[in-house]
C-alpha cells in the first residue's frame, strides 16, 4: 500500500551533506513506481518563500513559534523522516525540534546523522529527548548504531543501521588509461576539520613520480565558513602547497557541483583521498558515493571509514598525518594489484548503497510503523 513521506531538515539550495541527503532519498521513495508520496519541511535560518513544490513549509531556525505549522505540515503524511544533527535546529544544541516532535502525531523516523561519543549532558539530554519521542531510530552506520546503544535508553524500539545512499554512475568507473597523469579527487564544501592539509604535506611523496599525479580539491566553501572568514582558508591552503613545493601538483575547482559534473570526477579518478581530521564521524556521502562507484579509497580513520573499509575495501590511516596519506596514495598509485583489489573490494558493496536500494529500507522500516501503530480511540 502506498504511503507518504514527512520529511524534515535541510534542503536545497542549502547547501549542506544533509540537505543532498534528503533531496536524494526523497527522491528515491516518490517515484511513479512506487506510488509514493513524499514532501519536506525545511529548515532554514530565516523565513522564505518555498522554491518547489515539494516543499510544503518551513521551520525557522530563529523563530521560536514556527514549529506549530511545520507540524502541522508533517501530520498530513503517513510517517515523519526527521533528520537530526546538532547544527540545523535552533535553540540550545538543536533543542528546537523537540517543539516540533511534542506536536506529531503520525510515527517518527529519526535520521541520527551525528551520534558524538563525548556529548555534553545537555547534548546528551537533547538526543534522550528526541529518541523518546521517535518510534524508530536509523544510524547510517554500525558505529552510530553502536554509540547510541551505549549511551542512550532505547527502551525496545527498532534501532536500523541504513547506509547512507549513493547515485548510481552510468557505465561504471572509468578504467585507468596507462602513461595518462594519475589524478586524486577529494570533493565537498571546504573548510577546517577536512583534512586538506595534511593531504597537501603527503603529495610530497608523489614528486618523483611519472607522470606527475594531479590532485583535485573540488567543492566551494563552506556557507558558514566563507561568511564568517571569506576565503582565507582555501587561500591558506594554496601557501601550504607552494611552501612545501606541491603547488604545481594542486588545483582546487571552486564551485559547487551538480550531480552530473560529480559523477563525471569521480569516474575519471584513479584514487579518492578522503583526509578528514574528525575522528567523531559516523557517516559520511563522499566517502559512500567513492565505496559506490568502485574507487580506489585512501581515508583517514574516522569511524564511518573504518566500518566501510576495513575489510579491503580501502586503505585507512591515521588522522592529521601526511606522510601516511602520502604513502597510502603512493603505493595505490604505483602498485597495480593493490589498486585493482581496492577497487573490486569497493565494487561489492555497490549495489547495496545505491539510492533505490536505500530507500527500500526506508520503506520497509515505514511500513512495519504503520502496521504496528494501534489506531487512535
Amino acid at each position: 500500500m502506498p504511503s507518504s513521506f514527512g520529511f524534515l531538515g535541510t534542503y536545497p539550495p542549502t547547501q549542506c551533506g544533509l540537505a543532498t541527503f534528503s533531496r536524494d532519498l526523497m527522491r528515491s521513495i516518490a517515484t511513479p513506481a512506487s506510488g509514493d508520496r513524499a514532501g519536506i519541511v525545511r529548515v532554514v535560518d530565516v523565513p522564505t518563500g518555498s522554491v518547489a513544490p515539494e516543499v510544503v513549509g518551513h521551520l525557522h531556525a530563529l523563530s521560536p513559534g514556527s514549529h506549530v505549522a511545520a507540524a502541522d505540515a508533517l501530520n498530513t503524511f503517513d510517517v515523519a523522516v526527521v533528520q537530526y544533527d546538532y547544527g540545523i535546529y535552533g535553540g540550545q544544541d538543536g533543542d528546537q525540534l523537540l517543539a516540533v516532535l511534542d506536536r506529531l502525531q503520525v510515527p517518527v523516523v529519526l535520521v541520527a546523522h551525528s551520534v558524538l561519543e563525548n556529548p555534553t549532558p545537555h547534548q546528551a539530554e537533547v538526543m534522550q529527548r528526541v529518541i523518546d519521542a521517535s518510534d524508530a531510530v536509523v544510524t547510517l552506520s554500525e558505529a552510530g548504531r553502536e554509540r547510541l546503544v551505549r549511551r542512550y535508553q532505547l527502551e525496545s524500539k527498532p534501532v536500523r543501521v541504513i547506509q547512507h545512499g549513493a547515485h548510481m554512475t552510468p557505465g561504471g568507473a572509468d578504467v585507468p588509461m596507462p602513461g595518462r597523469r594519475p589524478l586524486i579527487v577529494t570533493w565537498g564544501l571546504l573548510g577546517p576539520g577536512k583534512g586538506i592539509e595534511w593531504a597537501i604535506d603527503g603529495l610530497q611523496r608523489l614528486q618523483r613520480l611519472r607522470p606527475l599525479p594531479a590532485y583535485i580539491v573540488a567543492g566551494q566553501t563552506h556557507p558558514v565558513v566563507r561568511r564568517n572568514d571569506g576565503e582565507n582558508y582555501r587561500l591558506r591552503l594554496g601557501q601550504r602547497a607552494r611552501a612545501v613545493g606541491v603547488s604545481h601538483l594542486l588545483r582546487f575547482e571552486a564551485s559547487y557541483l551538480a550531480d552530473a559534473e560529480l559523477i563525471r570526477l569521480i569516474r575519471r579518478a584513479d584514487v579518492v583521498l578522503v583526509p578528514y581530521d574528525s575522528r567523531e564521524q559516523v557517516s559520511s556521502g563522499v566517502l559512500v558515493e567513492a565505496v559506490a562507484a568502485g574507487k580506489a579509497i585512501v581515508a583517514t580513520a574516522f569511524p564511518h571509514a573504518v566500518e566501510l573499509l576495513g575489510d579491503g575495501a580501502g586503505l585507512v590511516v591515521p588522522q592529521f598525518d601526511g606522510a601516511a596519506m602520502g604513502e597510502a596514495l603512493y603505493r595505490v598509485l604505483t602498485e597495480p594489484d593493490l589498486a585493482n583489489r581496492l577497487r573490486e573490494g569497493a565494487a561489492t558493496k555497490a549495489a547495496a548503497l545505491q539510492w533505490p536500494a536505500v530507500a527500500q529500507e526506508y520503506r520497509a522500516l515505514a511500513g512495519t510503523l504503520l502496521a504496528n501503530r494501534t489506531p487512535a480511540i
